[in-house]
């Protein structure tokens, strides 16, 4: 299932006021919610599962800039893939996902990116260690905008 078919879910649900819609597939399980005041974010063995949750209204700022590489060293950096607001953790009250020094894996969850109130995990892809955090809890995040910088 890709961004977009999600996006129209999504905007399904708020035309015809459900609070619940479940979807399951050979290689997906998705389940979407409403009105749910804990802002959990509900795993499931399938790949992607992004979860709506309530989440207070950010504003909007502009991201801080990148930080200019050096001459030798390229930098590996994990970007966003797609729009929305970023959280370095699950709820307000959680520890982060990642601080900088950790040793990540492909399959490590790095933040989350709330796009249309719902939550998209976001993992490293890569291997490393994580050398800096670019973007700031609460802040609004572009497409390809680099997020993470492994060393």
């Amino acid at each position: 299932m890709d961004f977009e078919e999600i996006r129209n879910l999504v905007k399904l649900m708020g035309d015809y006021n459900l609070t619940e819609v479940k979807i399951e597939s050979d290689n997906c399980n998705i389940c979407f919610k409403r009105g749910d005041d804990r802002g959990t974010i509900v795993h499931a063995p399938a790949a992607a599962v992004p979860v709506a949750a309530p989440a207070a209204p950010v504003p909007a700022a502009p991201a801080p800039a990148a930080p200019v590489p050096e001459a030798n060293t390229p930098k590996i950096t994990v970007d966003s893939p797609l729009v929305g607001s970023f959280y370095r953790a699950a709820s307000p009250d959680a520890k982060p996902f990642v601080q900088v020094g950790d040793v990540v894996n492909p399959d490590t969850v790095l933040c989350i990116i709330e796009a249309m109130k719902v939550m998209n995990e976001v993992k490293a892809e890569k291997s490393g260690v994580i050398k800096e955090i670019l973007i700031e809890n609460g802040q609004p995040v572009e497409f390809g905008q680099p997020m993470f910088v492994l060393g």
